[in-house]
């Protein structure tokens, strides 16, 4: 019988056990020291049936732990209900998570990942205060068996420096040197050189100096520097919280310490991937994406994200943790997403996928004209299957910017489009695009030619009013020019006769002028010439007879030449 009992008791067990699951610890146990960091990973186990989300609070005793991060790297968990949190005043941990379809079938699914720090000696147990696993069943069916426990014994660690053997510090000793560093000014930041450099002032009075550094804040520094110094720079730095200590000493001994912190992490965050909810190939133009991630040591500061060829644009890392994150307005194409995770050092870790935004259907044209006259209203009508959407409708004049109109369409997807005012003449180009309520459009449908020009007619008129409005004027000019010519040309003629005259006149006055003053000068050579029989002429009287004449010669020469030309010039 009691064989018996304890074969229904098993056959119970195990068929309860079917289609049970368990949230665990591991490593659940262990043994560190005071001031030691280790971690602590929370495994989900669900062999027998999917499940597609958990959740947890998990307690720890905050006076001997405190958290110093929390890591979702390599978590089956896709989507976060509620993103994992910690406080270190009230001890505790909280997650809630799903796995996208078909969900999650094993044994050990990591959910999340706890840093610890160690603060005080003693027993530290790990604790689930409440927790579920749902079963991707479309009920959500919680089929959570058991909650795993975890304990560490927290040795004490004693101090890293020895305790000093010099000196109490006295009165009159130097005072705690004012530390400054180039190359981690803020002892808040988080910095990713592994190479540190500090400086201060010597006082006049000091004569040795002594340093370290390690990760405690307290410690006292025990390598001097005799004389003083006052640089130093370490070098080949690993990751972490540390603190430079320094110390003068004069001759009434050593003085106060100079604790200064600094920071540093040189490796990026983790990994991680661009998920898109929907599809990477979708008609939504505002896609939904996943990109969160986690920083072991300084923590994610930011996100910085491009699309395409646009610019860069930055996101908090609380945006990303909470929800996923909708990606601005993307017209129809291939483009891609391109994510960068910086932590608070300046180091990024980064992701990069391609997405499609497929467009919508064209729309059509169903009724519109060739060609109209001027003056004459342009009227189109078309189809979209897209019932009560928004078209734009664009028309643009030969080489002129394109202008945009928008019509709805109605519940048939019909719609209508007709221009307010009159249209210049010209070539014009029409086409049309269908935006739905989300905003995705399509692509631009056949572009169709309409000529708007004036009737036959009335263009023969404008081209005879075009040419008369040229003619006339040109005629007009014409006349006007044939007129000042022939004006001129007569009050030339007229004053050629009159210049004529008026030599002619001249030439005879010259004439009679020129005959009288021969004759006078031939009647003086004569009375001279008589002399001569008289009595002999001198000498001076033969040279004015022979000049005489010649001078009367030359004269009557160049007066009949100029004479000549005279007649030549007004002829």
């Amino acid at each position: 019988m009691f064989f018996a009992g304890l074969a229904i008791l098993l056959a119970f067990a195990l068929a309860k056990s079917v289609h049970a699951a368990s949230l665990y610890f591991s490593p659940s146990i262990g043994s560190y020291n005071v001031r030691e960091q280790f971690s602590v990973s929370v495994y989900v186990s669900s062999a027998d049936q999917a499940m597609n989300a958990a959740s947890g609070i998990i307690t720890f005793p905050q006076d001997k732990l405190e958290v110093t991060s929390l890591s979702k790297s390599g978590s089956v968990f896709s989507l976060w209900v509620q993103e994992p949190s910690f406080s270190n005043s009230a001890g505790m941990v909280n997650f809630e998570g799903i796995v996208l379809n078909p969900g999650f079938t094993g044994a050990a699914g990591k959910t999340i990942t706890i840093n610890f720090r160690i603060k005080a000696a003693g027993l530290a147990i790990l604790n689930f205060s409440s927790g579920s696993v749902l079963a991707n069943d479309g009920k959500g069916t919680n089929i959570l068996a058991s909650l795993g426990n975890a304990q560490f014994n927290l040795g004490y660690a004693g101090p890293s420096v020895p305790e000093a053997t010099t000196p109490s510090i006295t009165l009159d000793t130097p005072a705690a040197p004012q530390i400054s560093s180039p190359t981690h000014p803020d002892p808040n930041k988080w910095y990713s050189k592994n190479t540190a450099k500090f400086m201060w002032q010597v006082p006049s009075d000091a004569v040795a100096v002594r340093l370290l550094y390690d990760k405690y804040p307290n410690s006292q520094p025990r390598v001097v520097y005799e004389p003083a110094i006052s640089e130093k720079e370490i070098t080949d730095l690993k990751d972490g919280i540390y603190y430079f200590h320094t110390q003068f000493k004069n001759d009434k001994g050593w003085g106060a310490i100079a604790h200064f912190r600094f920071q540093i992490d040189t490796q990026t965050p983790e990994p991680f991937e661009i998920k898109f909810v929907d599809s990477k190939e979708t008609d939504n133009p505002r896609p939904t994406v996943l990109f969160d991630t986690t920083d072991s040591l300084s923590g994610i500061d930011y996100y910085k994200v491009k699309i395409g060829e646009g610019v860069f644009f930055a996101i908090a890392p609380e945006i990303v943790k909470n929800i996923p994150y909708t990606l601005p307005l993307q017209a129809p194409g291939k483009r891609s997403i391109l994510v960068q995770a910086f932590d608070k050092a300046g180091n990024y870790t980064v992701a990069i996928e391609d997405f499609i935004i497929e467009p919508l259907e064209s729309p059509i044209f169903t009724i519109y004209p060739r060609e109209l006259a001027s003056g004459e209203a342009l009227k189109v009508e078309g189809k979209t299957k897209y019932l009560n959407s928004q078209v734009i409708i664009w028309l643009q004049r030969e080489k002129d910017e394109p202008k945009s109109f928008s019509v709805n369409s109605d519940q048939n997807g019909n719609f209508v489009f007709m221009t307010d005012g009159q249209l210049r003449d010209g070539v014009y180009n029409l086409w049309a695009e269908v935006v739905d309520v989300r905003g995705t459009r399509s692509l631009p449908s056949e572009k169709l030619t309409i000529a708007i020009a004036r009737p036959a007619i009335f263009r023969i008129g404008t081209w005879a009013i075009n040419f008369l409005a040229i003619a006339v004027p040109l005629v007009a000019l014409i006349a006007m020019l044939i007129f000042i010519i022939w004006h001129g040309w007569h009050k030339f003629s007229l004053l050629r006769k009159r210049l004529r005259k008026e030599v002619t006149e001249a030439e005879l006055v010259i004439h009679k002028a020129f005959d009288l003053l021969k004759d006078d000068i031939r009647e003086q050579i004569k009375m001279l010439e008589k002399t001569r029989t008289k009595r002999e002429l001198t000498e001076e009287e033969e040279k004015i007879i022979k000049q005489l004449k010649k001078d009367l010669d030359d004269a009557e020469k160049f007066v009949r030449k100029e004479i000549e030309e005279i007649e030549k010039e007004v002829k």
